[in-house]
């Protein structure tokens, strides 16, 4: 089952992104300085050494590869994956485990976390996976991936630590939580009250689908609960995101016809924060060597 796809590498300020989309096909996208795979796709070999997978749905292009994840961390003797899915869906991967282990000799171990939209669950210390629902199927989820941070107060910048801890020792609240979303990915939806979020807006990434961008499309957008590249212009407008990361077009659609569509429609200023997953790196122009003084 483990895909061999080569999958295309972001790097947007400290994050790396790797990932692979293509509607229908596979859907993977690992962020390895947070631990976290968003969908498995054909669990592609990188995706074994994350130690997360967030699931936004059950479509087979995002979690076919879910039963071979678990099963080679168990053959390479790592702890066993955590899996954060939507909540109706932990039964059903709760049976196609016990099944793979009928007819594998060997039950595939995982740590299944079924998850409802507001609720949240702790990555690592000061980092949380925080889930909202989504407008694609039913249960389906999106994911923010939060960084918490307490910071003091402005009123107690000035004062000295021992005072602060005198404060803090009498029951003063001197500091206060900041919530940093990192990076938020949509999973395969169409326009949604999630688009209001605070954490979605402000997200320094943002990941997005992006499935049809032809004109005659919008009528298979809908029919499929996808975002048409008409609808989601709308929605970037007016998300601050540092970053957006378009994913999930189909086969149909070329990438240099969409990257055009991109660049004629939105600003300027929207459109250099915007990179498409599949999208070749651009190629830096080759630097110019100095020439030799004539001879002479």
């Amino acid at each position: 089952m483990g895909s061999r796809q080569r999958l295309n590498k972001l790097e947007l300020d400290s994050l790396e992104i790797l990932g692979y989309s293509v509607a229908g096909e596979e859907t993977v996208i690992t962020v390895p300085s947070l631990d976290v795979c968003f969908d498995i796709g054909k669990s592609p070999e990188p995706a074994l050494s994350i130690n997360h997978v967030l699931l936004s749905h059950g479509h087979m292009d995002h979690a076919a590869g879910i039963a071979y994840y678990c099963s080679q961390r168990d053959f390479r003797e790592m702890a066993p994956g955590t899996v954060l899915l939507p909540k109706r869906l932990a039964g059903p991967l709760e049976n196609l485990l016990a099944c793979w282990g009928q007819i594998d000799g060997t039950y595939p171990p995982a740590n299944i976390i079924p998850m409802e939209a507001g609720q949240e669950y702790e990555i690592r210390r000061n980092l949380f996976a925080f889930a909202f629902a989504t407008n694609h199927c039913n249960g389906s989820l999106g994911f923010t991936i939060i960084e918490r941070r307490q910071k003091l107060k402005s009123e107690f910048l000035d004062l000295p630590g021992a005072e602060i801890a005198r404060l803090r020792k009498s029951g003063k609240e001197v500091t206060y939580t900041m919530n940093m979303p990192l990076i938020t990915y949509l999973g395969d939806t169409m326009s949604g009250d999630f688009e209001q979020l605070a954490c979605v807006r402000h997200s320094k990434v943002l990941i997005a689908e992006c499935t049809f961008f032809d004109s005659d499309h919008h009528d298979r957008a809908r029919a499929g609960k996808h975002y048409h590249f008409d609808n989601l212009s709308r929605v970037l407008e007016q998300m601050e995101n540092e970053h957006i990361v378009l994913t999930h077009l189909s086969r149909r659609t070329d990438i240099a016809k969409a990257r055009k569509m991109v660049n004629k429609t939105l600003p300027d200023e929207l459109v250099k924060k915007i990179t498409f997953l599949m999208e070749r790196p651009r190629r830096k122009p080759p630097a110019e060597t100095e020439k030799p003084p004539p001879s002479q």
